[in-house]
């Protein structure tokens, strides 16, 4: 009997050598792999599933209490910050919200803060790197307002003239309520206000002087004309006349003369 051979350019597989009693292998398919894995790494029921649901909840819990002290803690420290502005001519004090952004002007409950912090007339003063800056507290911002307000203040006390005193005692009068000022800021302000008593006390001087003048003149006019006060006048000119006078030249000479300024040199 003739053995078959091959058709050249066929290669046959040579068959294992099957052991009695073995069942023959068979290749394993690929659908065959994916459902041993499948039933590998199948869920592991409802507990596993609940913890782990639970473990997500507690963690965006967390996060979620993070973010939130975040933007308390945010919000807290906005609303102690100052800062100004400059509108329509005015510097404006702004007071930071409850927010972790924002700001409103300042309108506080006590009427002498509500004074001080009251909208700032500037008078043509540049406030461009006030504006740029931020106070975490009112003492900062009170130091920082001193010397705004003592610019405006002292050349109109100065001065020397009724109007401009007055006015530049409207500025002392608003850093007087301010604070959290400096000792050397202090001492600034009552060398200030000393001279705004000079000026104020020479001021009522010459209005003393001019009501003794006018009465003088009114007196005399009174005791020259024929009429029923003539002879009172007479009288009170006679009585408080020569005294009146001597007061009258008193006072303009403290007014006039040694109120000057001193020119002698300053060692």
């Amino acid at each position: 009997m003739q053995e078959s051979v091959p058709s050249a350019g066929v290669y046959r597989r040579p068959r294992r050598p099957q052991v009695k009693g073995q069942q023959p292998v068979r290749a394993q398919r690929p659908s065959d792999r994916r459902a041993g894995d499948m039933t590998t790494h199948s869920p592991q029921g409802f507990g596993y599933r609940a913890r782990r649901t639970f473990t997500r909840l507690l963690v965006f819990l967390v996060i979620l209490g993070l973010g939130g002290g975040v933007v308390f803690l945010l919000g807290q420290l906005n609303a102690r910050t100052f800062t100004v502005v400059q509108e329509n001519g005015e510097l404006v004090v702004m007071k930071g919200r409850a927010l972790p952004t924002g700001a409103a002007a300042y309108r506080p409950g006590d009427p002498r803060l509500a004074d001080a912090y009251a909208p700032l007339p500037l008078e043509g003063q540049d406030v461009t790197l006030l504006t740029q800056q931020k106070f975490t507290d009112r003492d900062d911002l009170d130091r920082a307002l001193f010397p705004l307000l003592e610019t405006l203040a002292r050349p109109r006390i100065a001065s020397g003239e009724p109007p401009k005193v007055e006015r530049g005692l409207y500025y002392l009068r608003r850093a007087e309520k301010l604070g959290g000022i400096t000792e050397e800021q202090r001492r600034s302000l009552q060398s200030m206000l000393t001279d705004v008593a000079f000026y104020q006390a020479r001021q009522k001087l010459e209005d003393a002087r001019r009501l003794v003048s006018e009465g003088l003149a009114q007196l005399k006019l009174a005791a020259e004309t024929e009429n029923r006060h003539a002879r009172a006048a007479n009288q009170m000119l006679t009585t408080v006349g020569p005294t009146a006078r001597n007061l009258e030249e008193a006072l303009r000479r403290a007014v006039h003369t040694e109120s000057a300024p001193d020119n002698t040199p300053v060692a």
